[in-house]
C-alpha cells in the first residue's frame, strides 16, 4: 500500500505468546473474512498498514502501553449476517437474518423456495398470484405441514380487473389462518386487503393493540406508500363494519395503526415495476416513513427490493437503512423455483441489459407493463404488437383479415372463436361478470382473448412447454445479470448448483464482509474494492466463516 499519513486512535498489542509483533499481520482477505472476530488496522514498524484479527486494542491511549505496541489506525468489530438489518423485524417473525424471498407469481416462488428460506432462518413468500384457489390452498396446507411455526407468507396481488378473485383469496387466507401476505401491485387500498390486515385485531391487557395479521406492502411510488403507512380511511373501516367483517370496537382500534406492518420499497425489478432507481427512491421513502412516525407515533420497518443480487448491492441496501432486503429474479434461477430447467438455463446466461418492458396480462387494458427477459424468447415483441392492435381497433370485426390471420397463426394457434370459447369457459368458473361484459363490449372481448395469450405465456415457461419456447414470458430484472457476473467461476455459476438458501447465505456473508471493509474505509484505511470482493463459496466453506446457531 502507498505511504500515507494516518491518525492514531490508540494502540494494538500482540497476543501474549507472540514474540514477533509483525507475526500474522498481513494485508489479506482473511482478516476481513473472519467475520466472527474484530479487525485491527495497525501501522507496522516499516510504516505499512496491516490487518489482523489477533491481539487486542487499547483505545485513546496517548502513550504506548508496551514496547511491543503498534499504532492502531482503525478498528471494526465482529459483524455476522444475523446483525444486518432491523433486529425488531427479525424478532417479529422469528428470523435469523433479515432476508426475504419475494412472491413471484404463478408459483414461481414455490413451496420449496419458501421452505429453503425457512431452513436458513430467512423469510419466504409463496407466489400465489395467478393461481387457482385450489392450488393456493394446497400450498398453504403443504407449507403449514413442512414449516410448522416457522414464518412464511403468501402473495396478495391487486386485481382491479378481477376484484372477486382478490376477495376470494383473502377469504381463503383467513379460513386457513395465514398470518402474513406480501401485498403487491396495489394502486389503491381495497376492502379485502383491509379485511385481512385487521382480522382479529384486539387490545392486549397492557393496553397495546395487537393486529395478528401482517401486510408487507411492496410499493414504488410515494402516493401508494403514504396510503399504506397511514391508518385506513374511516369510510373503508365503516364499510367493513357494515359488511360484518369488523366490529365497531375493532374499527376503532384499526384507526390507530397503519395499513401495513412493513413497507418494501421496490426499485427496478422483474415483473410489475416502475423501473425506479433505488438510490433516488430510497431517501424519499425513508423521509416519508420518518414523517409518518412523527405524526402517528409508530415505526414501520422499510425493506429494500429491486436490483439486489450480490453482496455489494445487499450491503448498500443495509447501509442506506434497509430493515430487510428482498430478492426476486435470482430465486427464479434456483433449483427450488417453480419454473422449468430451460428457463433456469436462459436466466443463467442473462446480462444486466437483457431485460425489457412488455404488457402485463392482469392489467392489460390499463397499459401496465412488466419487466421480462428479452432474449431467448419473442414474447416482448409479440406482446407489444398485441397491445398495439388493442389500441388501434375496437373489435375483431374491425381488424383486417391479415391481422386476424397473424393472431390466429402466431399467437393463439387456433381461431379467435375457439380461443374465446376456452376463455369464456375459464371466466365462467372464475368471474362470470367478465363474460357478461365481453358480450356487451366487443373491445373487452378482444382484451380477454389477448390476455389469455399473455397469461398463458408465463405458464408455458414454467411448465417448459417445448412447443411454446418463442412465447415464454420470463419475468426478470437487471439484478439477474449482476448475479450471473458475480457467480462466474463459482459453485453458483451452473443452474444445477443454484440453491436458493446457498445463494442467500453467500449474499449475506458477503454483505457483512463488504460492510466491514466500508467501516475501515470510513476510518481512512484504503481497502481496494478487489480486496473486499467475496466470491460465492460452497456450504462447507461458508460454515468455516460462520456457522449460525
Amino acid at each position: 500500500m502507498p505511504q500515507v499519513s494516518y491518525s492514531t486512535i490508540g494502540w494494538w498489542l500482540p497476543p501474549a505468546n507472540d514474540a514477533n509483533s509483525d507475526s500474522g499481520l498481513l494485508f489479506s482477505d482473511s482478516a476481513l473474512r473472519s467475520i466472527t472476530r474484530p479487525v485491527y488496522a495497525v501501522q507496522t514498524d516499516k510504516g505499512e498498514v496491516a490487518l489482523t484479527n489477533a491481539g487486542q486494542a487499547v483505545l485513546a491511549t496517548p502513550i504506548a502501553p508496551s514496547d511491543k505496541g503498534m499504532q492502531l489506525l482503525a478498528y471494526v468489530p465482529a459483524l455476522t449476517p444475523d446483525r444486518l438489518g432491523d433486529a425488531a423485524f427479525r424478532s417479529r417473525y422469528g428470523l435469523r437474518m433479515a432476508y426475504v424471498s419475494g412472491s413471484m407469481a404463478n408459483g414461481i416462488a414455490s413451496e420449496d423456495l419458501a421452505a429453503a428460506m425457512a431452513e436458513q432462518g430467512m423469510l419466504g413468500f409463496f407466489g400465489s398470484a395467478g393461481l387457482p384457489l385450489e392450488r393456493t390452498e394446497a400450498a398453504i396446507i403443504s407449507l403449514r405441514q413442512r414449516l410448522g411455526d416457522r414464518a412464511y407468507g403468501l402473495n396478495l396481488i391487486h386485481s382491479p380487473s378481477d376484484p372477486a378473485m382478490e376477495a376470494k383469496t383473502v377469504e381463503l387466507f383467513l379460513r386457513h389462518g395465514v398470518k402474513l401476505v406480501e401485498a403487491s401491485a396495489f394502486m389503491s387500498l381495497t376492502l379485502p386487503l383491509l379485511r385481512f390486515r385487521y382480522a382479529g385485531i384486539h387490545r392486549r391487557p397492557d393496553g397495546t393493540i395487537c393486529a395478528p395479521n401482517g401486510v408487507m406492502a411492496k410499493v414504488s411510488r410515494l402516493e401508494m406508500a403514504r396510503k399504506f403507512l397511514m391508518p385506513a380511511p374511516d369510510s373503508m373501516l365503516q364499510a367493513l363494519v357494515s359488511a360484518g367483517a369488523l366490529s365497531a370496537e375493532q374499527a376503532a382500534l384499526a384507526a390507530e395503526i397503519p395499513v401495513c406492518s412493513e413497507l418494501t420499497a421496490e426499485a427496478d425489478s422483474g415483473g410489475h415495476t416502475d423501473n425506479r432507481p433505488a438510490i433516488s427512491m430510497w431517501p424519499t421513502m425513508l423521509e416519508l416513513r420518518n414523517r409518518t412516525a412523527e405524526q402517528y407515533g409508530y415505526w414501520i420497518p422499510i425493506g429494500a427490493a429491486g436490483g439486489i443480487s450480490t453482496p455489494i448491492s445487499a450491503a448498500a441496501a443495509f447501509a442506506m437503512g434497509a430493515s430487510y432486503i428482498v430478492t426476486g429474479s435470482i430465486n427464479q434461477a434456483c433449483v427450488e423455483s417453480g419454473t422449468c430447467d430451460k428457463v433456469r438455463e436462459v436466466l443463467a446466461k442473462a446480462g444486466p441489459a437483457d431485460c425489457t418492458m412488455a404488457p402485463a396480462a392482469d392489467m392489460f387494458e390499463m397499459g401496465v407493463n412488466v419487466q421480462v427477459l428479452k432474449w431467448g424468447t419473442m414474447f416482448p415483441v409479440k406482446a407489444r404488437k398485441l397491445y398495439g392492435w388493442y389500441r388501434q381497433y375496437g373489435s375483431f370485426a374491425e381488424m383486417p383479415a391479415s391481422v386476424i390471420e397473424q393472431i390466429e397463426r402466431d399467437y393463439l394457434r387456433c381461431s379467435v372463436d375457439e380461443c374465446w370459447a376456452s376463455t369464456r369457459e375459464f371466466f365462467a368458473r372464475r368471474d362470470p361478470q367478465q363474460i357478461a361484459k365481453a358480450e356487451k363490449d366487443p373491445k373487452h372481448l378482444m382484451a380477454l382473448v389477448f390476455r389469455s395469450y399473455l397469461g398463458q405465456a408465463s405458464r408455458w415457461a414454467n411448465s417448459g412447454d417445448p412447443t411454446r419456447c418463442p412465447d415464454y414470458q420470463i419475468w426478470c430484472g437487471p439484478s439477474m445479470g449482476a448475479f450471473n457476473e458475480w457467480a462466474k467461476g463459482s459453485c453458483l455459476e451452473q443452474p444445477s448448483g443454484r440453491h436458493a438458501g446457498l445463494a442467500a447465505l453467500n449474499i449475506m456473508i458477503g454483505a457483512a464482509i463488504e460492510a466491514r471493509a466500508d467501516m475501515l474505509r470510513k476510518q481512512g484505511i484504503d481497502i481496494p474494492a478487489a480486496r473486499a470482493m467475496f466470491a460465492p463459496l460452497p456450504e462447507a466453506e461458508l460454515k468455516k466463516l460462520w456457522c449460525p446457531q
